[in-house]
């Protein structure tokens, strides 16, 4: 078993941004996918989950909870985080907005009247975050110091989860489309994005019927 072993559900969920972080960071890692009820209850009676919550990486020695925590180790730990305090702190203003917007996304299949939160995603994404992007990608290859960091591992993510949803919402975004296109170059993004990899599909039914068992909450979410 690899020495980074990542616990949550077989799906996308908060984890699939710290598979990609791992994956570019070209770290090999093991998933124990949380399927009932039971196996919750262990790991909160063993003390592994501080909160209650998932995702839960356990890397390093420890037992690490938090999405933004988990980020920041991984980023920190592989030089994926910028050069200095003032670099830091820029990506993680960009990687906050990216997950505020990856988490609308993420709760679709749970929420009720999709089509207003459809339009409402789209909106949000067009008029204040990928705005943002575009601007920030005017000239430079990657968003914060002239080098790659978690932030535009997450930006590839998220635009790609919003292409999945809305096919042109890029056409009038040349700055981040060019951005992917250099992205998926990179080897490990390229691998990552092939058939077969340890990128996880678009939630589906058992995705979410696995997730109502296990947390034992009712659907759908207001």
């Amino acid at each position: 078993m690899a020495n980074v072993v990542l616990h949550y559900f077989n799906g996308r969920g908060k984890m699939e941004s710290i598979r990609w972080l791992l994956t570019v960071a070209q770290v090999e890692f093991d998933e124990v996918h949380l399927r009932t009820r039971e196996q919750y209850e262990k790991l909160v009676s063993d003390g592994d989950l501080m909160f209650q919550q998932v995702p839960m990486v356990e890397i390093d020695g420890m037992k690490l909870i938090q999405t933004k925590a988990i980020l920041n180790y991984i980023a920190e730990k592989y030089n994926l985080h910028g050069k200095d305090l003032k670099d830091r702190v820029m990506i993680n203003m960009y990687s906050e907005g990216l997950m505020d917007l990856m988490e609308m996304i993420m709760m679709l299949p749970f929420t009720q009247d999709r089509k207003s939160k459809l339009d409402a995603i789209e909106s949000k994404a067009k008029e204040r975050y990928l705005p943002v992007f575009e601007k920030a990608l005017t000239g430079p290859i990657y968003l914060v110091g002239g080098k790659l960091s978690c932030a535009d591992v997450q930006l590839l993510e998220c635009t790609l989860m919003l292409e999945e949803l809305f096919p042109g919402i890029l056409a009038d975004f040349s700055n981040i489309k060019s951005f992917q296109g250099r992205m998926i170059q990179i080897p490990a993004i390229n691998r990552f994005l092939q058939p077969g990899s340890k990128r996880r599909p678009q939630p589906d039914e058992n995705y979410v019927k696995t997730i109502v068992e296990v947390f034992q909450v009712k659907l759908p979410l207001p």
